[in-house]
């Protein structure tokens, strides 16, 4: 009886408490008034439009490509960027500017680039260098650089207002920092990188280590991931699950098969710094040999922890340094295993393919 009793009162408690629920929400209009924007519907509200490129239509709409130069049909993205000397401190000089990019098989995108190049240029320097990095913005809306992964005053990490301003068009900003910690990192925009960052913003950086802990690689090779969508003449920037999903897929600006093939001697041994660049993970697999991974996010594995795999998954952001000993002669695949990633615009071979050849 008196379990009865009090299972009563529950029921009756849950009734007046579901009853005052549907009362609120009938009272409440932005409960049935108001919508989610979706990115569809952004894109087809004109009044979303924003000329400062934070607003939703603007970060999709497709690059302006009027007047832009076409880089050279065999200019090639992440090369090695010498320093001039102030006393004791590096200057790197750096321009954003667009520029109209062979990503192969005839295929150019209109890209904005850090000095003309996707990637823009490789800044390698050692473990306690003075950098001073000159940034000269030749782009239409305002940017900046985020040192990803590197130590920095608050003053250098590339957040708009927190607490500098980002660098308007016309605009020089001086960068100044020591190179720390050792590792792989890298540099790109921090300003509307759904879309900066997809069209090129986007670098490598190496910091090598003051006392290295044992020999260089015989090869060492930086491999930087990202995403494109290129539909006819016009660039969009490649945004996953709004209706604008990449067509191209690219390695260090590059699509299979025009992307480099590496050169490796029988015993040779070989560091793969791969960095994802884009918004997808790229599950990286390399036939005929494992590897060891001896670096994530640009800090060295301990031996003792190390894995030995063939396939590394390499996420928006992330980077990983690999090592192998080139121990089997042949032309060695190295493809991402999202398969859809290997294709130029849905047709195989192509996209996010290299080939390793020991000899």
């Amino acid at each position: 009886m008196l379990l009865r009793t009090r299972l009563t009162s529950i029921v009756a408690g849950v009734s007046i408490l579901l009853a005052g629920c549907a009362a609120n929400t009938a009272q409440s209009p932005s409960a049935t008034t108001v919508a989610t924007p979706t990115p569809g519907s952004m894109m087809a509200d004109d009044s979303v439009y924003s000329p400062t490129g934070r607003e939703g239509g603007h970060m999709m709409s497709p690059v302006d490509s009027t007047g832009v130069p076409a880089a050279p049909a065999d200019a090639k993205g992440a090369q090695l960027l010498s320093p001039r000397l102030d006393g004791d401190t590096k200057v790197f000089d750096l321009t954003a500017k667009p520029i109209r990019w062979p990503l192969g098989q005839g295929v150019v995108a209109t890209a904005w680039t850090y000095n003309g190049t996707v990637p823009g240029p490789l800044i390698r320097v050692t473990e306690g260098d003075k950098l001073r990095v000159v940034l000269k913005n030749e782009l239409p809306e305002q940017t900046t650089i985020h040192w990803h992964g590197m130590e920095v005053p608050i003053e250098m990490d590339g957040v708009p207002d927190m607490p500098t301003p980002a660098i308007k068009p016309g605009e020089t900003f001086t960068y100044e920092f020591v190179a720390k910690p050792a590792g792989t990192f890298w540099y790109h925009s921090h300003v509307d990188g759904d879309r900066q960052v997809s069209i090129g913003l986007f670098a490598p950086i190496i910091v090598d280590p003051k006392t290295p802990a044992g020999p260089r690689p015989d090869v060492d090779k930086i491999i930087m991931l990202n995403e494109w969508r290129v539909v006819g003449n016009q660039t969009v920037p490649a945004m996953p699950m709004t209706g604008m999903d990449a067509n191209f897929f690219a390695i260090n600006g590059k699509i299979f098969p025009d992307t480099e093939t590496i050169s490796v001697k029988l015993g040779q041994r070989v560091r793969l710094r791969f960095v994802g660049a884009g918004q997808l993970v790229h599950p990286m697999h390399l036939h005929g040999m494992p590897f060891k991974i001896v670096a994530t996010d640009g800090h060295p594995v301990p031996e003792t922890a190390q894995l030995t795999k063939d396939t590394v998954a390499v996420a928006p952001g992330e980077r990983y340094d690999v090592e192998f000993v080139a121990t089997e002669r042949g032309q060695w695949m190295l493809h991402c295993h999202v398969l859809h990633h290997t294709t130029n615009d849905g047709a195989e071979p192509g996209g996010l393919m290299m080939i390793v050849n020991v000899t």
